[in-house]
């Protein structure tokens, strides 16, 4: 397939490219700096278009001769009308666009966030209850999804009908080690701290209970793969993984990695029993169930690395 990716140089978007072409898709990439990662240029099935999600006629040309687009680029304001012109009022352009060009598939990367405070209970039927502008965005982004059925002919008059599929997909805390030279790395502040007083033989403190369910980028691209190859239709999919783990846990693994650690790393409070997002459909749909730790590992060494480098300068 031909395939618009979004937000392809950051934290999801390189590998969910990645993962499209090792399954042999052709994709194209709108960057705003095209000289960022140089290896996007290099390889065979990427091309890549310079630009900015606010330019909208950039937008209609990015998704001719596209089977299949994933939005994946976050548009950021610091007030309600600013969210809303760059995130919202574009994802609405391009699916319009999209529809136009004969696109089969379209994705929107949502969040947890779209959902508000948690519950005992948060599948994907969970009641849409922001608590900020950036879980507003996405809950209204994710309403102009599902409500794109079809067009007006005129007010109260239903018109024609939308043939493009449209699916979401609500990543949670998810982190990732650049996927290729040049290519971002999300990493919480927390890993750089953790990280710095090993390296540093400090002593950490950590809430007990203080943790996520944690899903690596790389991870993560196999259900954007799996979807955009489906013929599903207004599907939503939370995107975490299956084990709840704290920053606690984590500090003690970073501890075995660096056995000469000489500081103490302790828990304060209970630990509990969190409340946690239910992530049973994308493995009943698609056979997936992630474990945090599997990627985790790497990227605490990969932070514990950088602290190395930074101790040395």
């Amino acid at each position: 397939m031909n395939i618009f990716v979004t937000g392809g140089t950051g934290n999801i978007g390189q590998y969910v490219t990645l993962a499209l072409l090792e399954r042999g898709h052709h994709v194209r990439l709108l960057i705003r700096t095209a000289s960022r990662i140089p290896a996007w240029q290099q390889m065979k099935n990427v091309e890549v278009i310079e630009g900015n999600m606010l330019q909208l006629d950039l937008l209609e040309r990015c998704v001719q001769g596209c089977d299949a687009v994933i939005h994946i680029a976050l548009g950021w304001g610091n007030d309600p009308v600013d969210m809303l012109g760059h995130d919202t009022r574009v994802t609405a352009h391009l699916l319009d666009v999209s529809e136009k060009a004969g696109v089969k598939n379209f994705i929107y990367t949502s969040s947890t966030a779209a959902t508000g405070p948690m519950g005992r209970v948060m599948d994907e039927n969970a009641l849409r209850m922001p608590t900020d502008l950036y879980g507003a965005t996405k809950a209204a982004t994710e309403m102009y999804l599902l409500g794109f059925r079809q067009y007006y002919k005129k007010q109260g008059g239903y018109g024609e009908k939308v043939n493009m599929r449209r699916n979401i997909i609500r990543p949670g805390y998810t982190f990732s080690n650049p996927a290729v030279p040049g290519g971002a790395s999300q990493s919480d502040v927390r890993f750089k701290k953790i990280a710095d007083a090993i390296v540093n033989d400090q002593d950490m403190e950590f809430p007990a209970g203080d943790g996520t369910q944690f899903i690596s980028s790389g991870q993560i691209a196999q259900l954007y793969v799996k979807l955009v190859e489906s013929d599903l239709d207004e599907e939503i999919f939370f995107a975490l993984g299956n084990r709840f783990i704290t920053w606690y846990e984590i500090a003690l693994a970073a501890r075995e990695m660096m056995p000469q650690y000489k500081g103490a790393i302790t828990a304060v409070g209970e630990k509990g029993t969190p409340d946690l997002y239910v992530v049973e459909k994308m493995n009943k749909v698609f056979g997936l169930s992630f474990d945090g730790w599997d990627d985790l590992k790497d990227h605490i060494r990969w932070n514990l690395e950088q602290a190395l480098a930074r101790k040395i300068q």
